[in-house]
Order: structure tokens, then sequence, then C-alpha cells
């Protein structure tokens, strides 16, 4: 098998409550953009289980400023706190692409949470492409606020037909789709 080599891309991953570890589709990602000699940056906050806003803060602008990444993709409570960071304007300089996949409500009431919300809509998000993708049966957030954030954001929208939460519960694992279209950011 021929592993595709990746041009000089930076891609920075962030989790959500509770991590990505394998088998979650954030880990393939990560291990393939390394297998072909990418450069990767899986931040893993060390709080994942009991997610405290003010460490995740910290740690994601350490490691943003620190590593500058082209690429950036949030996955579930990461989105949330990529939001944060804009509408903070914590984030120094502009990216080529943001993939947002599998945001939660922008009024989710999860007590583990509440130091994340609420949060609102970022007026700008820092990137020059974005992509949010979303499940029509996520648990997390309904189609309707999904109709909402896509307007008030202004991004391209992927709906996946019965994801769930876009997570290793719900078969997401190895997602070659979404690795494939990183490798397109490439060429933006």
């Amino acid at each position: 098998m021929k592993i595709k080599k990746w041009h000089i891309m930076k891609v920075m991953l962030f989790h959500g409550w509770g991590g990505s570890d394998y088998p979650h589709w954030q880990s393939y990602i990560a291990s393939e953009i390394a297998k072909g000699y990418g450069c990767v940056n899986f931040v893993r906050f060390l709080d994942a289980d009991t997610p405290v806003f003010d460490s995740w803060i910290k740690k994601a602008v350490e490691e943003l400023e620190d590593f500058q990444p082209d690429v950036v993709i949030c996955h579930s409570l990461a989105n949330t706190l990529w939001f944060h960071l804009c509408n903070k304007a914590l984030i120094k300089r502009e990216i080529e692409s943001l993939f947002l996949v599998a945001p939660p409500s922008m009024q989710c009431n999860i007590e583990e949470l509440k130091t994340f919300f609420p949060v609102e809509i970022p007026k700008k998000l820092y990137a020059k492409y974005v992509k949010m993708i979303v499940s029509d049966n996520d648990p997390y957030i309904s189609m309707q606020e999904v109709k909402e954030l896509e307007k008030s954001l202004h991004v391209n929208t992927k709906i996946l037909h019965n994801a769930g939460h876009i997570n290793t519960e719900s078969g997401f694992g190895e997602w070659k789709e979404l690795l494939e279209e990183i490798r397109k950011c490439q060429n933006l």
C-alpha cells in the first residue's frame, strides 16, 4: 500500500468532551497525516472528561500561537471553544481552512459543560474557507439550530444522514472522505 505524502501544511485538531482517542475519526485523521510525513498537532486537553473553560482556552491559545496551523478541525465541544476564541479575538491570524464537525447547540445545558455555554455566534471565524459537517440526527443539536447556525456563519454545510454525533459510537473511525477533503486544502 502506497502512503500519500502531504505537502507542507500544518493541521491542528481539537477534540470535544471526553477526547477523541482511537478508534475515533480524529485519531485516524491525525495518524494518516503523520504517516504521510504531514505536520499535525492533535491537541489533548488533560481535563477532557471534566472540561474547564479557562484551561481549554489557555491551552488552545498556546497551541495556536506555537504551531501556527493552516487547517483546524474541531469536533463537538471544540466548535464551542473555537467560537469563544473568535468572540474574544484570541486568534492572531487567519487560517486557510476550518472544519466544524458536529457542533453542539449554542445553548447546551449539560451540567459538566456549563462553563462553555451559552456562546454567541461569532461574527468572524478567522478562516478563509469554512465547512460545517453535521448529522440530521445529532442528539446535541437540532436541524433547526443547524440551519440558524449555517445562516449566521455563512458557511458551506454538509449534512450526513443518521450519523449521530459523528463519533466512534456512530461508526466514525476511518473517515477517508474527510481525509481527502483535508488533503484538498493543500491546493487552496
